[in-house]
C-alpha cells in the first residue's frame, strides 16, 4: 500500500518538480540531457524511440518525429527544438536528433523493403530469377556443370529435389538473394560450409538450412530484436546490405553451433534451430550488440 502511495506521489507531483529543478540547474531539457549522456548507437535511439511513446503536453511533438519518413526528418528535428526552446545553435543536439531519428526512419524503411522482396514468389519464367539461381551453383560447384534446369544435381548443394523454385514458398526471392549473396561475398566460407554440410554423420541440407536461417533473420527484423546491432552497425540509414551482412552471420554461426552441439540426426534439426535462435535473441539483448562476419 505504502509502495502504491509512493509510486502515485511520484508520477503525479514530485517527478515534475524533479525534472523543473534538475532542468534549472542544468539549463537542458531531459531529452538534451539524454541525448548528450548517451554514447552513439543503440542505447540513444532507442531511449529517443521510448521517449516518443511517452504521453505528455509536448510529446506529440517527438512522436510524430519518431513517425517521420526520411525526408521529413530535418523539419522534425527543428520542430522539436523549437517546442522544447532549444537553441539552433546548439549543433550536437540538432545532430544527434537527426541521427536517431534516421536509425529508427531507416529501420522501418528497411523491413518493408525486405517484407516486399519476401512477398516476391519465384518465378522460373522470370530471367532474372533464373539468372540468380543458375549464379548460385556457379558459385558454390565451380568445377561441376549442371547439366540441366531440372535435375537432380540440386540436392548437392541442399535443395529437396530436381526444382528448386519449390523451396523458396515460404521466405520467396528473399531467400535466394541471401544464398546468392553469401556466396558472393564470402564464396570460400560458403563453398567450405557446404562441404561440411556433405558430412556422413552430421550433415544437413545446406540450401534448405540457408532459406530456414532467412526466416529467421526475417523474424529478428520483423519484432524489432535487430535495432540495437543494427543502431551500432550503421549511422544513419540502414540498408539491405546490412540484412544480408547479418544473415551472413547466422549462415556462418549456425554451422559452428551444428557441429558443436553434434546433433544425433537432422530429425533433431528443429530443436537445435530453436535453440539457436533463442541464442541469437540473447545476444541481441545486449545494448553494445553487432553482429557481423568480417572477411
Amino acid at each position: 500500500m505504502l509502495l502504491y502511495f509512493w509510486g502515485f506521489l511520484y508520477s503525479n507531483y514530485l517527478r515534475f518538480w524533479l525534472k523543473w529543478i534538475v532542468r534549472l540547474l542544468t539549463r537542458k531539457c531531459e531529452l538534451q540531457r539524454l541525448l548528450d549522456g548517451s554514447a552513439a548507437g543503440a542505447r540513444r535511439t532507442l531511449s529517443v524511440g521510448n521517449k516518443g511513446r511517452q504521453t505528455g503536453s509536448w510529446c506529440w511533438v517527438l512522436r510524430n518525429a519518431v513517425h517521420a519518413e526520411e525526408a521529413d526528418v530535418e523539419k522534425c528535428v527543428k520542430d522539436v527544438m523549437q517546442e522544447k526552446k532549444i537553441e539552433q545553435k546548439d549543433t550536437g543536439f540538432k545532430t544527434n536528433l537527426h541521427i536517431s531519428l534516421l536509425q529508427i526512419s531507416g529501420y522501418k524503411k528497411l523491413y518493408l523493403n525486405v517484407e516486399n522482396l519476401r512477398k516476391v514468389p519465384y518465378d522460373s519464367e522470370n530471367k532474372e530469377h533464373e539468372e540468380q539461381l543458375i549464379q548460385l551453383w556457379k558459385l558454390l560447384m565451380p568445377h561441376e556443370n549442371l547439366k540441366a534446369r531440372i535435375s537432380k544435381q540440386w540436392c548437392d548443394i541442399g535443395f529437396q529435389g530436381d526444382d528448386p523454385k519449390t523451396d523458396f514458398r515460404g521466405m520467396g526471392l528473399l531467400g535466394l538473394v541471401n544464398l546468392v549473396y553469401f556466396s558472393k561475398h564470402y564464396t570460400d566460407e560458403a563453398r567450405q560450409i557446404l562441404s561440411r554440410s556433405n558430412h556422413p554423420k552430421l550433415g544437413y541440407s545446406y540450401a534448405i538450412v540457408g532459406i530456414n536461417l532467412t526466416e529467421m533473420a526475417y523474424s529478428l527484423l520483423k519484432n524489432g530484436a535487430l535495432k540495437s546491432h543494427l543502431y551500432n552497425m550503421v549511422s544513419g540509414l540502414p540498408q539491405m546490405e546490412h540484412f544480408h551482412q547479418f544473415y551472413c552471420y547466422l549462415v556462418y554461426e549456425f554451422d559452428k553451433f551444428w557441429f558443436e552441439e553434434e546433433p544425433e540426426s537432422i530429425m533433431h534439426f528443429n530443436h537445435y534451430r530453436e535453440k539457436f535462435h533463442e541464442k541469437i535473441k540473447s545476444l541481441l539483448l545486449d545494448y553494445n550488440v553487432v553482429l557481423t562476419l568480417q572477411n
